[in-house]
């Protein structure tokens, strides 16, 4: 929706104009409106405007009527900054930083609380008034009513900062599990906060150093956002489910302890009781109603469609939807396509296109236009990314933004919700039920993925048993048999300062629980960072992303269910598939393989080796001498000649040497 910026200093020597240069940074995040609220000793409250703000009469005190450039020497106590991606009331009314009860409540917000109709009429009853049909406004009002315990009530994603005037006080959230992003940056000046890191990188005092032990999380495991620090040194992140409440009058413990955070939501581990024909209706009739919630929205809402089933199920829903609403106007889809048959999946798409009235629009990233926009991707991403996917979905947004769509739903959040990444859940399945002692069904399990997958029951059986070692000599055994894979001489120890984790325990290798697997996706190693993905992706093309398996009702549902309702009989994903049955395409229903939006990457770094090779040198010689050069360069020709398994691990280098030279990044 929106791009949000704020200051609280320290001192008196931060001048207004930075909340403005942090503001200007996110432009792309909220093209259609500008806002600010400035607090200083000499004019105290000022609601202002910029470049881009519609200035207009009314008696509404939050609407600005000078710009904020006359003041831009001025010293700052607190600023606030928002970019404004207009969705629901198009109005001015709906104009940020907006307030509440007489200017004591001011708020600064990215998201969209999709539930906000029903909020906003239990607060009418309440005796509350509304001066906009905003759900920013609806928060607000739900905040001087309940305080922090008005999170409980918001479905949605959001990243928010209130300052209550009389309690001088900031209070900053994010929703519960990180849709939206908030990131904070401190020094002897004061505390930051932008909904990008870029904003930060306008600051006097920025230097951009690397975080060493985040660096080696990324470039030997591929995770980013699975902890509250990122790749930046002194950059940091309210995660998923936290907030923070900030004393204006005691700014000493913040400076010297940095931000306290709490967290407000947990995902409980709660046991679902009814039988599996039960649990396909309550799975379907909560999933309709996430979907139903997310297209609520003053302008044109699409989806996103890749021919998977994630993607399809919410097509193929909105469809419904749109039928029993006697709704006429076609749901507009956005695909990826290769011409590599093994990396395609029109046949998909159109099956779903056949049997939905849609409006179809496609797209083919190409590997010329990868290296031409990559610097670009990686300066809109803030950090590097894990592979070229990314590059696919910028170039579906790319066409969204094309046809000018301004709000998408997306199948985030599924493959981590409902065991959808078949090698590493199929295994720990298996795992769970050797556990278990049922090795009836444990036997029969294996030999399906054998018959479907063609896995092998020697490695499958030889996992579930390693999984029963304890802990200790997982560690040790690990070690030896990851001794030459993972040998890490490519990393030149001298520059980069970490600690090292046995790859093969992280891999999961020793899970034997499913729920506890998806957990761990959800809330650290995989949903946050495919979010920020997401999020960065459509923000830089000014669209809203929505992404219905995430509603938190959905996911404490099916996160409560039995691991056989999620994968049986060597399939996985069963209660989408089944509680779907009459609304999915039998084809997309019936689908046991798995895509997305990919790229060709292989082909593409096979074909035109010399081209990675350069590229990759390129990002060696960016990167302050982390890398030991003839090592990575002898495993890229292992991979190019096929000797060692294909890696995402040289698009990691070449992504992070990018990062490091856009950045401006010291070691």
């Amino acid at each position: 929706m929106c791009g949000i910026t704020a200051i609280i200093t320290f001192n008196d020597k931060v001048d207004a104009k930075n909340i403005e240069l942090m503001n200007n940074q996110l432009k792309h995040r909220g093209p259609d409106d500008e806002g600010y609220l400035i607090i200083n000793n000499a004019n105290g409250y000022l609601a202002l405007g910029g470049k881009d703000t519609k200035f207009v009469n009314s008696d509404l005190s939050y609407i600005p009527t000078d710009k904020i450039s006359k003041y831009d020497e001025e010293k700052i106590l607190l600023a606030f900054g928002h970019r404004r991606l207009s969705i629901v009331d198009l109005s001015v009314c709906a104009h940020q930083p907006l307030s509440v009860d007489n200017d004591d409540y001011w708020i600064i917000y990215n998201g969209e609380v999709y539930n906000h109709l029903e909020i906003r009429q239990e607060l009418e009853t309440l005796g509350y008034k509304f001066n906009s049909h905003s759900d920013t406004e609806v928060i607000l009002r739900a905040y001087s009513h309940w305080q922090e315990k008005c999170l409980d009530k918001f479905n949605g994603m959001f990243a928010f900062l209130i300052l209550g005037k009389k309690r001088k006080q900031v209070f900053i959230a994010r929703d519960r599990f990180g849709v939206k992003p908030l990131y904070y940056y401190q020094n002897e000046t004061g505390i930051y906060f932008a909904s990008e890191i870029k904003a930060f990188t306008v600051l006097p005092q920025w230097q951009a150093n690397l975080n060493h032990q985040r660096a080696y999380d990324f470039l030997v495991n591929g995770l980013l956002d699975h902890t509250e620090e990122t790749l930046f040194v002194n950059v940091k992140q309210l995660r998923g489910g936290e907030y923070a409440l900030i004393d204006l009058l005691n700014l000493s413990d913040l400076q010297k302890n940095g931000l306290l955070k709490h967290r407000w939501y947990y995902l409980e581990e709660k046991k679902y009781k009814n039988e599996y024909q039960t649990a396909c209706k309550d799975f379907k009739n909560m999933f309709i109603d996430a979907v139903k919630l997310r297209l609520r929205s003053d302008v044109t809402v699409g989806s996103c469609l890749s021919g998977g089933l994630d993607s399809s199920a919410i097509v193929t829903v909105i469809n419904q939807i749109h039928k029993e609403g006697n709704n006429k106007s076609l749901q507009s889809t956005f695909s990826a396509y290769s011409s590599h048959k093994e990396f395609d999946e029109r046949e998909y798409i159109n099956e779903v296109a056949k049997e939905n009235e849609i409006n179809d629009y496609y797209c083919e990233p190409s590997l010329e236009n990868l290296f031409a926009v990559n610097d670009k991707i990686t300066w809109y991403q803030d950090e590097p990314f894990g592979s070229t996917s990314i590059y696919a979905q910028w170039s579906v947004f790319e066409l969204v933004k094309e046809k000018n769509i301004k709000v998408m739903l997306d199948g985030q959040g599924a493959d981590e919700l409902l065991a959808g990444y078949q090698g590493l859940y199929f295994q720990v399945y298996l795992n769970e039920l050797f556990h278990q002692g049922k090795f009836i069904k444990f036997i029969k399990e294996a030999i399906k993925l054998k018959e479907i997958y063609a896995f092998k029951l020697k490695a499958l059986i030889l996992k579930s048993i390693f999984s029963l070692i304890p802990r200790i000599l997982q560690n040790l055994i690990g070690k030896v048999l990851g001794k030459k894979q993972y040998k890490l001489d490519w990393i030149n120890k001298n520059k980069l300062d970490y600690f090292t984790k046995n790859i093969m325990v992280s891999n999961s290798i020793n899970e034997h629980n499913v729920q506890d697997l998806s957990y761990k996706q959800l809330i650290y190693s995989h949903l946050p960072m495919l979010l920020h993905w997401e999020d960065r992706d459509s923000m830089v093309h000014s669209v809203e992303s929505r992404v219905p398996f995430v509603d938190y009702r959905l996911v404490e549902l099916a996160y409560s269910m039995p691991s056989s309702y999620k994968i049986n009989k060597g399939i996985s994903k069963r209660i989408l598939r089944d509680s779907l049955d009459g609304i999915l395409p039998d084809k997309i229903k019936n689908r046991i393989s798995k895509l997305g939006f990919v790229t060709p990457e292989e082909i593409w770094l096979k074909n035109n080796k010399d081209l990675f090779r350069q590229k990759l040198l390129e990002a060696l010689d960016a990167s302050g001498g982390i890398f030991n050069k003839t090592q990575v360069i002898l495993i890229f020709e292992e991979i190019v000649n096929g000797s060692r398994k294909f890696d995402f691990w040289i698009w990691r280098l070449i992504s992070f040497g990018t990062w490091m030279r856009v950045f401006k990044v010291y070691v």
